[in-house]
């Protein structure tokens, strides 16, 4: 069957019910407060339902060429635009606005709504484990499955408004849980740290659809992309300025939500929340919809082609700004949340060199690797008495082995070693930037990829090898290591194409005759080994101590390249001046000067009110010759 349209009743309801599951979940939670056991088992079964009937929908779509599979969950909101644009003298815009709780699903989101389902609902197992002992659970759990609906909502919309409303969801709950533990003020700080900059993004996203709008008079996601490859196709040798101040506006959303240079700062920072929150954060919502935003509209950005460069060239200094801090780091979760900012650089240089599919590949696989990674990372945490410190840790391979094989697993993913799931999809985008003739690009990928292996390699050997440090005071729990080790299989397998994606990345394939050289071809896959081996030679049998972080190149990498400062000098410090110069606030002080005018005024004008006749009738006569004098003058 190579249908493509489906309007299976069966199917229709398949997807209407995978984002209403956690959607409906968080509501009851939230509402009725159960128990912690109940609260468990509602949080942890309704994504894990979710996750079934994702699996059942690639099932359904299996052997299917193209499909398109539409649901609308009722109309939202309907305008007559040709009113406004009466009013406003907007002639072109003659129709009707209509928008819907529309859901679409095609090859790109059936690919989406498996990573999130399934990656989440591994890590609300891993979360009933994790959080056993909290007080909250329910707010927590609430929490997580208002997080994984709005995902949901964001990669299913069929229009940007409702794409908008996922994305705000996003933003808000992921404020919530990484100031879940509100109780310590650098957690607030932290949440509002992330909600503020998410911010600065999502209101230029915002102007960018209106924009769109305007110049598209739709905002349905799909006829933005055929009208956009309507205009491509008509060979327009101007660019128009319009579309390309949109793809920009859109771009700074995207750079926003996905941690890119400038406002990537927001997210070593968001470690302050549960370790599953984080694992969730930057495997499976927050941090990828972002790549998903550009991703589903390739064909508005290929109106762009200047701005498709502006995002490669952000994407390749984010990589190398995040490997290198990474390197620096000695946070077990920053270096994991700087290893993510790296990653998500990769995915927009991908995205910038026009290798859409292959950013989305490796988001997916990303997704494996990274969720086993933080996860691993909690674990190791509980199990060091919630140690983060890595310097004060070591010779773990042996008292806790199931860790070290899952970070070994990890790490290699990471690095990109041959056979692992990592590898298949960083090796594509660099073969991608290298057909693209981007040689600055390329090289600038290639020494990411040595840094990455290098800050994998020293994860691990100073973590499991070496002089041994503080011994674990607990051992793994069984529902964490069951969930260890189905991430390890997706990391090392997840890099083989399924029959289901396979029409979605039917171009992923390495080849050997696409015109790369030698060089091309072997670099790649020597320079992460190469990596490992430096990092076994600097960390395998090194001491504990701290790193001498005293020279100023040294503090510059490890904050990440100074970002906080600078925003700090230009925007904070500024901004507090001109604070404390209208501590006295100058509106009030105008609207109490305009208040103290009036009130002397009317002293002074109510001295003529006596009360005397004698003294009005001798005012009326002086005012009566005043007139006659003046009149007889002039």
């Amino acid at each position: 069957m190579n249908s493509l349209l489906m309007n299976d009743l069966l199917v229709n309801n398949l997807l209407m019910a995978i984002p209403l599951l956690p959607l409906c979940s968080a509501a009851v939670l939230i509402l009725f407060q159960p128990n912690d056991r109940w609260t468990r088992i509602l949080g942890v079964s309704s994504v894990s339902l979710a996750a079934l009937l994702a699996l059942i929908l690639n099932v359904q779509v299996w052997d299917e060429e193209l499909f398109i599979i539409q649901a609308s969950l009722g109309e939202w909101l309907s305008i007559d635009t040709s009113q406004l644009a009466s009013l406003g003298g907007a002639a072109q815009h003659t129709g009707a606005l209509k928008l819907s709780f529309g859901l679409y699903l095609d090859p790109l989101s059936l690919v989406m709504i498996t990573i999130i389902c399934c990656i989440g609902a591994l890590i609300h197992v891993y979360s009933a484990s994790y959080m056993l002992q909290d007080a909250d659970q329910c707010r927590f759990f609430a929490y997580l499955n208002l997080f994984v609906s709005s995902m949901l909502i964001l990669v299913l919309a069929d229009n940007l408004v409702l794409l908008y409303l996922g994305w705000e969801g996003v933003g808000l709950c992921s404020y919530l849980l990484i100031g879940f533990w509100y109780q310590k003020t650098d957690n607030n700080r932290a949440a509002n740290k992330a909600f503020i900059i998410t911010r600065i993004g999502d209101t230029a996203m915002l102007i960018g659809i209106i924009l769109l709008f305007y110049q598209f008079d739709t905002l349905n996601i799909q006829q933005i992309q055929q009208q956009s490859q309507t205009f491509l196709l008509a060979n327009s040798p101007e660019e128009n300025p319009l579309i390309v101040l949109s793809c920009l506006l859109l771009f700074a959303g995207a750079a926003g939500k996905s941690a890119q240079m400038p406002l990537h700062s927001w997210l070593p920072d968001a470690m302050a929340g549960p370790t599953p929150v984080s694992a969730l954060i930057h495997a499976a919502t927050m941090v990828t919809a972002g790549i998903y935003l550009i991703a589903r509209n390739d064909a508005l950005y290929q109106l762009a082609p200047q701005v498709l460069l502006l995002i490669a060239i952000v994407g390749v200094l984010t990589l190398l700004l995040g490997a290198t801090s990474a390197l620096l780091q000695t946070d077990l979760k920053r270096i994991l949340a700087y290893s993510t900012i790296s990653q998500l650089g990769y995915m927009f240089l991908a995205l910038g060199v026009g290798a859409a599919s292959t950013a989305i590949f490796h988001l997916m696989t990303h997704a494996f690797f990274k969720a086993l990674l933080f996860l691993s990372a909690g674990a190791l945490i509980y199990c060091m008495n919630h140690e983060q410190d890595i310097m004060k840790m070591g010779g773990l391979r042996k008292k806790l082995p199931l860790l070290a094989l899952s970070f070994a697993i990890g790490c290699a993913a990471l690095a990109s070693l041959p056979m692992t799931s990592g590898f298949f999809s960083k090796e594509l985008i660099l073969q991608q930037v290298a057909m693209a003739e981007q040689p600055l690009l390329w090289w600038g990928a290639l020494l990411g990829a040595l840094f990455t292996a290098l800050y994998s390699g020293k994860l691990f050997f100073i973590i499991f090898m070496g002089k041994p440090g503080h011994a674990p005071s607990h051992k793994t729990p069984a529902v964490m290591g069951a969930v260890l080790i189905v991430l390890m299989t997706l990391a090392l397998l997840g890099g083989i194409q399924p029959q289901g994606v396979v029409h979605q990345f039917g171009e992923l394939t390495l080849d050997s005759s696409s015109g790369l050289t030698p060089l091309e071809h072997s670099l790649p896959i020597l320079v992460p080994l190469f990596g490992v081996l430096l990092a076994w030679f600097c960390f395998g049998q090194s001491s504990r101590d701290k790193p001498a972080d005293k020279l100023g190149l040294g503090r510059f990498i490890h904050s990440g390249w100074g970002f906080d400062t600078l925003f700090t000098r230009v925007f904070i410090t500024p901004f507090k001046k001109l604070t404390y110069l209208n501590r006295h606030d100058i509106i009030d002080a105008s609207f109490r000067t305009l208040e103290t005018i009036s009130y002397r005024l009317h002293l002074m004008f109510n001295r003529l009110q006596t009360g005397q006749l004698r003294r009005y009738s001798a005012s009326l006569i002086v005012f009566s010759i005043l007139a006659i004098a003046w009149g007889v003058i002039r």
